[in-house]
């Protein structure tokens, strides 16, 4: 045995059984790299094809989900909106009307563009604005007045209405006025004492665009049938005033 090599049969003392102990081999690179006893290189990992196949499920569920969730968020549909102005109790006509599409939500209360035609010829319950999207509550089938209302018409000089004017839609509140000669809007002599005892509340259906021969303009109210007789007896006297309470949009 020469002399280079690591490892000897015998130990100096002349004992047998020494164990032989090779020197580790240089890989490529010069790096040496020592294996321990008993240990082991460890195996690559195989990867399972179900995982896989389910993990591709999974990632394409979760793109289908959001892209539904996008559909539903912008999703358009065509409704009904209004494009003139129609005063309350007028019928609506075509003319009136277009579709347009808008973004679904929660809380929109439209009308689908379908029925358009069937909207046509119903009568308007509140003034409808150009530019608004048409609401069934907006709209009814008969025209006014309506079960339990009267139509009152009554005459009042252009100083005793609104600077802004009157529009269908808007409330009011119908009052005496105390007894004052020669005073009032109506046709009496202004010296009757007011008949009415509480204001009447109403809601203006119609207005003439100009005064009449003597000088009042006509707003046409609807108010309680039960308040009818007495709001006519009213305005007889002359001893009557018109109070807005809401004006509808403009």
């Amino acid at each position: 045995m020469s002399a280079g090599e690591s490892g000897s049969l015998f130990e100096p003392g002349g004992g047998f059984g020494t164990v032989y102990h090779p020197e580790p081999e240089l890989p490529p690179n010069g790096e040496a790299r020592a294996i321990m006893p008993g240990q082991l290189r460890k195996l690559p990992r195989r990867r399972r094809p179900g995982m896989i196949a389910l993990a591709v499920v999974l990632v394409g569920v979760g793109i289908l989900g959001s892209a539904a969730l996008y559909q539903r968020q912008n999703h358009q549909v065509p409704v009904i909106m209004v494009i003139a102005n129609v005063p309350a109790g007028s019928v609506i006509t075509a003319a009136d009307l277009a579709t347009t599409s808008i973004a679904a939500g929660p809380g929109i209360k439209d009308i689908p563009a379908r029925q358009l035609q069937q909207v046509t010829g119903l009568v308007a319950a509140t003034a409808l604005r150009p530019g608004t999207l048409l609401a069934p509550s907006e709209l009814t089938t008969s025209l006014p007045p309506a079960r339990g209302e009267v139509l009152v018409p009554l005459g009042f000089k252009p100083a005793a209405l609104p600077a802004s004017g009157l529009v269908p839609g808007d409330q009011v509140l119908v009052i005496a006025t105390p007894a004052v000669p020669g005073g009032g809007g109506g046709g009496g002599s202004g010296t009757t004492a007011p008949i009415l005892t509480r204001p009447i509340a109403g809601v203006v259906e119609a207005v003439t665009a100009a005064p009449d021969q003597e000088g009042f303009d006509v707003v046409d109210l609807l108010v309680a049938a039960g308040s009818g007789r007495d709001l006519v007896d009213q305005a007889s006297t002359g001893q009557i005033a018109l109070i807005v309470t809401k004006k509808v949009a403009g």
